[in-house]
């Protein structure tokens, strides 16, 4: 780990993250890369100076979902950016900009290289001098930290990275400073210099009541009454027509005193005067309420959670309403959460704790009316039901007033929707509200600044720690693996956990394991999460699940039932159209409306992923409101979603290759679109689990048709990922799949796939056995393309055996076969694999000679996959036989072509070989480019890596393996 915390004071390096991402070395301006390096930049930016761990940056990645590889690609971006900031890296020992740090990494770098940091000092001088009576002071250093702000950090990002919290923590950082900068301006009597940065931010925001209030005090001092005036209306007109909601007490307090201020009155009400009953008199003296019911006797973890609402408590009595809304799935704990924090919490907050239960999702009662709401708290309040006010707004009116100046902790369980919340919000500073909810308050946030806390599944530490406080330390820890299972059945699930715990409560001496066997049992059925004996719709699982499932729309309702069906937790916007047969828009509604619902979750944008529970009763209610037939269809359009799209991406990324013909897609099928091969491979990363499930274990629903044909789609990709044994076991399956229907065709494609397969695993008997069954059954069929392929793999592996002149006699069959079928770009490839042949035998000459005419043959063919395998083994030849400058010339060409295909593999295989050229004049430059290399192939988990670590130790040498082509 490096150990310097020292920020680097190297003023050539310039970061920008307020606004679009931007950065510069000696006044040049830094190209940032992909965009999910760029992401990773501005989640180190806007923690500069502090450990980011590992997990966040793979969290705010991939959200719920990571790709099994995705420490790798991290570690291969930051690679990336260290040779990106620190040019000079390669000429010192250790990094000083971006440095390992506490199980992740550190930006190292002063306020003088970012902007944030000096934006943050500005402000906190700012504050310091408002706090001690230099207001001009605090405007001038106010005004300089608004100035460096050319919009929303990170902006231009991904909105799936830009929703992280931590880049809206640093907005909300702006728009407070903006706050601080009128209230400074407006005691200063200097609203003039702050008045163009104060509407820059005011347009940034204009559902924030409070800065809009300051904003139109000061247009006012600044003698612009009408136009605060005409601010002050349509700020109220917004409000209105996207929310529902008037203004609250600082926009009328703001407006109040523009209109006293057109009368030749002055001064303002002040701040703090006793504000009036909806009678007009003073207020009541009320009780102190204390109604936060009793938390739960054993609460496990969420410290994280903890913390994040430990940081919204207000500092002063006078800081702005301060909301939280907690959402996550049902089950998942959210009351418990809120009822934890808020008896932790409940001293800091004199005056009382509201609660109430919305019953928002209830099974035996409808959601309660904000008038019904409102109606107990005002009662709690002390006011007597006869003098409530009929009318909601005077109901509203009456309840804000009350809570004016006092400091109360209102927690507001089991929401509905946003509606049902607003009216309840305080409308002055002091007060915190905590809101729960199954629905995402995505309205609250706009509307009144509320943070949003969406809370999971506990971690397998915390599930067991839960144990541990239920059933004893000392019974979880004679059976941890059986504690194990039970959390993994639960899918550590709260609610679940709960109900385990308390039929192991009532049962001390079974053993855990009896108790896990039960659930394994049961895995595919709720029945095991309901507590012994009772028929409490509080605690029963499916009947919680059961209360979202009822509130969906028809449609909706329809679509949670398909999600079984997906082999995987997530899928795609496409997979979900697919299982539903609705069109795209459409299917977007639906499953916004079971995000809104969170009974799906949607972390990552466009994909939706499902608790395991939560599955289960899917399939549940699938098959309980379902036919047969309607599952069948769905299903088969859903693998075909996957084959279709499969074929697609495999065609646009290896054009060289030739895909089998596919069978139409059933009708309602949809199938993805790709811009390039970029987005084709990002495909077959984040799918590839999907796709080995429905290869290996999906014969079962009538897939043998399609599984052979997906087999031998994504056989090149697999290869080149390294992923040897997954290999051999789906084209093992395919082979049986293809049997079972009495597919020719079929066999003899997943013949030859495995026997290439077990060649690269140095099972070379088998591999030509299954070979030479694919050649006789190809040519049997008359299959030119498919027999000339055979002969190929055959050659690959007589090369792999050193019988070179064994292979050279199967390429000079190929090579009619594809003479006769007209396949150029079949001609070219045998032509650069005989030229590789020669290069293993020592013919260098002639290596160039066949080489060359693959350049030529692949360039008129317009194939730029064969046209960069034989730039590269030509590079390799010219290389062997001491011609630098044309082995660099060649190679330099095979990287750009491979670059412009996205084809990760053979990108890093190229760099080997340029660095095999470096190595014995320019050791530097050797190892940077394999450096480079084997930051991708750890990326991607290829064994070939070893090799490239291998190199980096010891003298360099020629790699001797053959490509495939």
């Amino acid at each position: 780990m490096d150990s310097d915390p020292t920020p680097t004071t190297d003023r050539s390096l310039r970061l920008s993250v307020l606004g679009p991402l931007r950065a510069w070395y000696q006044e040049t301006e830094l190209p940032l890369g992909p965009p999910k390096q760029q992401s990773v930049l501005a989640l180190l930016l806007v923690q500069a100076g502090q450990p980011v761990p590992l997990h966040q940056i793979v969290d705010a990645l991939w959200g719920d979902d990571p790709p099994a590889r995705a420490v790798n690609v991290v570690q291969r971006h930051m690679g990336s950016l260290r040779r990106l900031l620190e040019p000079g890296l390669l000429q010192r020992s250790e990094a000083r900009v971006l440095v390992r740090a506490a199980g992740g990494y550190r930006l190292n770098v002063g306020e003088e290289a970012l902007d944030l940091l000096r934006f943050r000092q500005l402000r906190d001088a700012g504050q310091d001098a408002a706090e001690n009576g230099r207001q001009e002071e605090a405007v001038d250093l106010f005004v300089k930290a608004l100035s460096l702000w050319r919009g929303p950090a990170a902006a231009g990002l991904p909105h799936e990275i830009r929703s992280h919290t931590v880049f809206a923590g640093v907005d909300a950082e702006y728009f407070r400073a903006a706050r601080a900068a009128a209230q400074a301006a407006l005691t200063a009597r200097r609203t003039k210099a702050a008045l163009p940065l104060l509407r820059h931010a005011a347009h940034g925001a204009p559902l924030d009541e409070v800065l809009q209030a300051c904003f139109i005090r000061v247009l006012a001092a600044e003698g612009h009454t009408a136009q605060a005036l005409e601010h002050y209306r349509s700020t109220r007109s917004q409000l209105a027509t996207e929310l529902g909601v008037a203004p609250g007490a600082e926009l009328r307090a703001a407006q109040a005193a523009v209109l006293r201020r057109t009368a030749h009155h002055t001064g303002d009400t002040p701040a703090h005067a006793p504000a009036p009953t909806a009678s007009g008199g003073r207020r009541p003296q009320a009780p102190h309420p204390a109604q936060l019911p009793a938390g739960l006797h054993v609460f496990t973890g969420r410290k994280e959670e903890i913390k994040r609402l430990d940081s919204l408590l207000p500092t002063d009595p006078h800081t702005a309403v301060v909301i939280s809304a907690i959402g996550g799935a049902p089950g998942v704990g959210k009351t418990a959460l809120a009822l934890h924090w808020a008896h932790r919490n409940a001293h800091r907050f004199p005056d009382g704790q509201l609660h109430i239960n919305l019953r928002g999702y209830d099974p035996a009662a409808d959601p309660l009316t904000p008038s019904m709401a409102i109606g107990y708290f005002l009662e709690s309040l002390g006011i007597p039901s006869e003098r409530i006010p009929s009318h909601l707004d005077s109901q509203i009116a009456l309840y804000r007033s009350l809570l004016a100046g006092r400091r109360f902790l209102i927690l507001l369980d089991n929401a509905r929707n946003a509606e049902q919340v607003r009216p309840l919000l305080p409308g002055t500073p002091g007060c915190l509200t905590v809101v729960t909810s199954r629905e995402q308050m995505t309205g609250l946030a706009v509307s009144a600044g509320a943070h949003l806390l969406r809370i999971d599944v506990l971690t397998v530490a915390e599930s067991l720690e839960y144990l541990s406080k239920r059933l004893g330390k000392s019974r979880v820890g004679r059976e941890h693996e059986a504690a194990l299972a039970i959390v993994e059945h639960c899918g550590r699930l709260p609610l679940a956990l709960a109900i385990v715990c308390a039929r192991a409560e009532s049962r001390p001496i079974t053993p855990l394991a009896d108790i896990g066997a039960e659930l394994e049992e049961r895995r595919d059925s709720l029945r095991a999460f309901t507590v012994d004996g009772e028929n409490d719709p509080v605690t029963d699982t499916r009947s919680v699940f059961s209360w979202s499932y009822r509130a969906l729309t028809g449609r909706a309702a329809e679509a949670f039932r398909r999600l079984w069906l997906s082999p995987a937790r997530d899928v795609s916007l496409e997979a979900a159209a697919s299982m539903t047969g609705l069109p795209m828009g459409a299917t977007r509604q639906v499953m916004s409306e079971l995000h809104r619902a969170s009974l799906c979750t949607s972390e990552r944008s466009g994909r939706y992923s499902t608790h395991d529970l939560l599955r289960v009763f899917s399939k549940e209610m699938s098959h309980s409101e379902d036919s047969g037939q309607a599952l069948e269809v769905a299903r088969r359009r859903l693998y075909d979603h996957y084959l279709h799209t499969a074929h697609k991406a495999s065609t646009v990324i290896n054009t060289h290759r030739e895909h089998p013909l596919l069978p139409l897609a059933a009708p309602g099928t949809q199938v993805a679109s790709f811009t390039g091969t970029e987005s084709a491979a990002d495909w077959l990363h984040h799918e590839i689990s999907n796709l080995q499930t429905i290869a290996l274990h999906d014969t079962d629903y009538g897939a043998d048709t399609q599984v052979w044909r997906l087999a031998a789609v994504l056989e090149l990709f697999l290869d080149r990922s390294g992923r040897r044994q997954e290999q051999i076991e789906i084209q093992s399956a395919a082979l049986s799949a293809a049997r079972r229907t009495a597919d020719t065709s079929g066999q003899a494609h997943m013949h030859r796939s495995l026997g290439f397969a077990l060649g690269r695993t140095g099972r070379n008997a088998e591999a030509e056995s299954h070979l030479n069954e694919a050649l006789a059954m190809f040519s049997k069929a008359g299959d030119l393309s498919g027999e000339a392929l055979t002969r190929r793999y055959l050659a690959f592996l007589a090369n792999a055996g050193e019988a070179h002149r064994d292979a050279l006699l199967h390429y000079e069959a190929a090579a009619s076969l594809y003479k006769e079928a007209h396949h150029a770009v079949g001609i070219a490839s045998v032509s650069n694999e005989v030229g590789w042949t020669r290069i293993l035998m020592g013919d260098f000459e002639g290596a160039l000679r066949d080489c060359r005419h693959a350049v030529d043959v692949a360039q008129r063919a317009g194939n730029r996959n064969v046209e960069a395998a034989s730039w590269d083994s030509l590079g390799v030849a010219h290389h062997r036989l001491g011609h630098k400058g044309d082995a660099l010339q060649a190679l330099h060409r095979a990287l750009t072509c491979y670059r412009e295909l996205n084809d990760a593999y053979l990108i890093a295989d190229t760099l080997i070989h340029i660095g095999d050229v470096h190595a014995t004049e320019s050791p530097g430059q050797a190892h940077a480019v394999w450096t480079e290399a084997l930051d991708i192939l750890d990326s991607l988990g290829h064994p070939e890596g070893d090799l490239v670590r291998e190199r980096l130790r010891n003298e360099p040498g020629i790699r001797q393996t053959a490509d495939s082509g």
